[in-house]
């Protein structure tokens, strides 16, 4: 089984473990903070009172008049001692001591007494630990016993038993505090996210009813939270973009069979006629002839498909050359001067500078355009042919006068197939196919290929080329 990765998990699920992770990090931080204040307030507040016993014992044998008093008196002091497991010891220098409580007889740290005449603090106390591990801190002084002069060293030691008990109790207080946080944290996130996701959840569910036969199906915007308005918006537009694609399919599937089913038609009729009867070598010969000129236009639909497609799918790497505008314009407009005479069209080339582009791809979408002016422009007229270079790339416009065009047919006339009534016969190649590849070839050198029309019927076609790379 392998193991669930971490994008493969829900966002309930995430959010989840998140916020629990952060509860946890944040309650331990101030569990820890103010189990360290404690532990502080207790080791002082011991410290302090280890003091005060030992300055009580001061005034208490300051207040005698001699050892022996002390000495006849020993419980006097043992019951001042502030836990059983403590130490006092009274000892005079160089002698056994005439006091020692010390009931687990634990060995003495290096000591040094405070003097009589100065007060004990804090700096005085000295840090230990028991064999169990257990803190314990030492504190010795100097006392002056009454009037007499005589001193008397008083070494006294607090274990903090006491202490660690609360400590201990008050850690797994804190851990307990921090388990049922978590867990508390844990059910509330995952409730407040699993309601919260729920316009997310009704956006996936109204998405999934999204078929290619639903496709006018929209997100609600108006009710969507704030934070996914903007991924509803982009998910309508992504589904307009997906519904005008699909009717520009269809509409090219429908186009297509059109297309081809012309002349299939035709060589079905044509051989299914000749079949029927006998035929002279020259009759067959005619039938052939006229069977392949329906190939050949088959073939050229096809070659322009694959065309297409490729320039729609595939980045293609297109050897590019410097060419001059005025000679390649001159060239093709000589290229059609035949075609352009028998409508008693002429040709008018003005160009400068210099184009960087494919040869054979800019030649045949400048020939593209100017074929259909030749074919569509008014008898008696001047094609004019223009070209220009700048920071942008090479312009070329080809302008010719002929019949309106509507800005509807106009933004539609690069499109496949495409055929209005007034476009089935005007501005496009026999196949429907050629200002479509002329588009094409315009994308693939960077640049743009559009159409203008005047009130007048004056048609220009600019083809803008990218420019040069740096």
């Amino acid at each position: 089984m392998k193991p669930v990765r971490w994008r493969s998990r829900s966002i309930v699920v995430r959010i989840t473990i998140l916020f629990a992770l952060i509860v946890c990090v944040v309650v331990s931080m101030v569990g820890g903070s103010l189990y360290h204040a404690t532990s502080l307030t207790l080791s002082t507040r011991a410290d302090y009172q280890l003091i005060a016993r030992v300055e009580h014992f001061r005034s208490l044998l300051h207040d005698l008049y001699t050892i022996q008093e002390i000495e006849a008196r020993p419980k006097l002091f043992e019951t001042m001692l502030g836990d059983r497991q403590d130490v006092i010891i009274f000892r005079r220098p160089g002698v056994p001591p005439f006091i020692n409580v010390n009931p687990e007889n634990m060995p003495l740290p290096p000591l040094v007494p405070v003097p009589v005449q100065r007060a004990v603090n804090l700096d005085a106390l000295y840090e230990g630990t028991r064999s169990d591990g257990v803190r314990m801190r030492w504190v010795a002084a100097q006392a002056q016993v009454g009037d007499s002069g005589e001193v008397v060293e008083i070494i006294a030691a607090h274990v903090m038993t006491q202490e660690a008990r609360v400590l201990s109790t008050y850690l797994v207080r804190v851990w307990i505090n921090v388990a049922i946080a978590v867990l508390v944290t844990a059910l509330l996130a995952w409730w407040v996210s699993s309601r919260g996701l729920t316009p997310l959840r009704k956006m996936a569910d109204k998405a999934a009813e999204i078929t290619p036969n639903t496709l006018s199906a929209r997100l609600d915007v108006e009710n969507t939270p704030a934070e996914l308005h903007s991924l509803a918006i982009s998910f309508n537009a992504m589904l307009d973009r997906l519904s005008t694609g699909y009717e520009r399919l269809l509409q090219f599937s429908a186009d297509l069979a059109h297309e081809v089913r012309t002349p299939i038609g035709v060589l079905i009729g044509q051989t299914q006629v000749t079949l029927a009867h006998t035929r002279s070598e020259s009759e067959y010969k005619s039938v052939l002839e006229s069977n392949l000129e329906e190939l050949e236009r088959l073939g050229r639909i096809a070659q322009n498909i694959l065309f297409l497609a490729q320039a729609d799918h595939e980045r293609q790497e297109m050897e590019r050359t410097t060419l001059n505008t005025r000679e390649q314009l001159e060239t093709i407009a000589t290229y059609f001067e035949g075609l352009a005479d028998e409508r008693n069209l002429s040709f008018d080339v003005q160009a400068e500078g210099e184009m960087f582009v494919n040869e054979i791809m800019s030649r045949r979408a400048i020939s593209n355009v100017v074929v259909n002016a030749v074919r569509y422009a008014e008898p008696g007229t001047t094609i004019r042919l223009t070209g220009s270079e700048d920071a942008h790339g090479a312009r070329i416009v080809i302008g010719n006068q002929g019949k309106r065009v509507s800005p509807e047919e106009l933004a539609r006339l690069f499109d496949r197939f495409y055929r209005a009534d007034a476009a089935r016969s005007e501005f496009t190649e026999s196949s429907g196919l050629g200002l479509a590849i002329v588009q094409a070839i315009m994308r693939l050198h960077g640049g743009s290929a559009s159409a203008s029309c005047s009130d007048d019927g004056w048609i220009e076609f600019t083809l803008q080329f990218g420019p040069r790379p740096r």
